[in-house]
């Protein structure tokens, strides 16, 4: 971006440029790429500004780092041994969680003039631009995919792994059986069509900010229409819980927005909402309230992975878990006779449930603290960053019931928590 500082260029690399580090394999472990380039900066501007609840956070981190004890260990209803495949989950996660720190530092220590607000909030909007675009080549496309290079350099045995291959292999959409049939859920350019939903949603929220409240004419322009595709892949993406998010976004402005701005606001819902459930997409949105097949599957695993839990309250299992059998049968994993039976691992239906599982009662814990604390402390900031910022917050406490936030969601939740403190430093409220 042309007259950004030198300083704050990771930051426009990690959000601008997310295309290209997609294309090149590393998505959303391109914050673990950026990370030093980050630290380098924080480490010239010592001492270090630290937000309010920072606390929490490293706490939760070295809850993770004493969690790694219990690897090798099988709470019961679970099956599978230690092997390189557990450990090697346990450290990318906690790569995650250390460079996802340092981005919060390093966001929190730019000054408004290496970093300017509205700068960072289009960068976001940048982003949510790119999303949408993903999301239609999901819905027109949904068969695309490329092996990208690091697919290609990283050998067989790694890249073959599931949870790795989503990560570093670029596709399109995720196409599922939700509606009876096969219909493509977008996921592009993020790891999972469920990862599309939460992060468009967060996005669509700085969007905005950056393009309608702060935007001059030509990018006012661009926001209806925009949006209007937006909604295509949405609709699409079969996401309940992004659906759900974007209702409860609406009813929070209803009831913090202005008098004024609340009416405009009520129309351009309402007249939204009129022209979605009069198009064909409207079809397609009572036909997935008419199908909700993975009612039973997270019910399954939830209730497993809170039982998995309790065997360690404290500090988990450092890594998720396979459970024994399925919501239907008793029988592990998925067989040519039993299409079926496969079920994802324990802790993959919500963040809440990762933390459980991986970190026990007391990391969910400190997880809910820490974002509910930021949202006690914000809410009375009414600036549109506060609002918004507010917002993310409480999107991100909805969502833990039903979305991993690793990868990419976290690190949108984390950069919308930079923002509010960002905004209080500047207010002069920061303490």
């Amino acid at each position: 971006m042309r007259g950004l500082d030198r300083a704050a260029w990771p930051i426009a690399a990690l959000l601008v440029g997310y295309p290209v580090w997609w294309a090149l394999g590393f998505g959303g472990l391109s914050i673990v790429v950026l990370a030093p380039v980050m630290a380098a900066v924080l480490w010239r501007r010592r001492p270090i500004r630290v937000p309010r609840g920072f606390g929490l956070w490293l706490m939760l981190l070295a809850g993770y780092l004493v969690s790694a004890l219990m690897l090798g260990e099988m709470p019961p209803g679970t099956y599978g041994d230690l092997g390189l495949g557990r450990v090697l989950g346990y450290l990318m996660r906690l790569a995650l969680y250390v460079s996802l720190l340092i981005m919060v530092l390093y966001l929190g220590n730019l000054t408004e003039r290496e970093l300017p607000q509205l700068t960072l909030v289009r960068m976001l909007g940048a982003l949510f631009v790119t999303t949408v675009a993903g999301g239609l080549l999901g819905v027109l496309a949904p068969g695309a995919d490329l092996t990208s290079p690091v697919e290609m350099l990283l050998p067989g045995w790694i890249a073959d792994n599931p949870y790795v291959h989503n990560l570093i292999h670029p596709t399109a959409a995720q196409v599922q059986k939700v509606l009876g049939h096969a219909s493509p859920r977008p996921e592009a350019p993020f790891e999972w069509a469920n990862a599309w939903g939460s992060n468009v949603s967060v996005l669509l929220v700085w969007f905005v900010v950056g393009w309608w409240t702060y935007g001059g004419p030509r990018r006012r322009l661009a926001v209806a229409p925009l949006l209007a595709l937006c909604a295509v892949p949405v609709v699409y993406s079969l996401n309940r819980g992004l659906w759900i998010g974007l209702g409860v976004a609406a009813g929070y402005l209803l009831l913090r927005l202005g008098a004024r701005t609340r009416v405009m606001a009520c129309s351009a819902i309402a007249a939204g909402a009129l022209l979605l459930l009069l198009s064909p997409l409207g079809t397609m949105v009572a036909a997935r309230l008419d199908n909700p097949h993975s009612n039973d599957i997270r019910a399954f695993t939830v209730s497993a992975t809170v039982a998995a839990a309790r065997t360690s309250p404290i500090i988990g299992y450092g890594n998720t878990r396979n459970a024994t059998g399925n919501h239907r049968t008793i029988t592990t994993g998925r067989t040519d006779w039993c299409g079926e039976c496969g079920h994802p691992p324990l802790g993959s239906d919500g963040q809440l449930w990762h933390l459980m599982i991986t970190q026990g009662f007391v990391g969910a814990g400190l997880y809910v603290a820490f974002f509910a604390g930021a949202i006690r402390r914000h809410w009375s900031d009414r600036s549109p960053v506060g609002l918004a910022g507010v917002l993310v917050m409480i999107l991100t406490l909805l969502y833990m019931f039903v979305y991993d936030g690793l990868v990419t969601p976290l690190s949108l939740y984390l950069i919308s928590f930079a923002l509010l403190w960002r905004n209080s430093m500047a207010r002069g409220t920061a303490v």
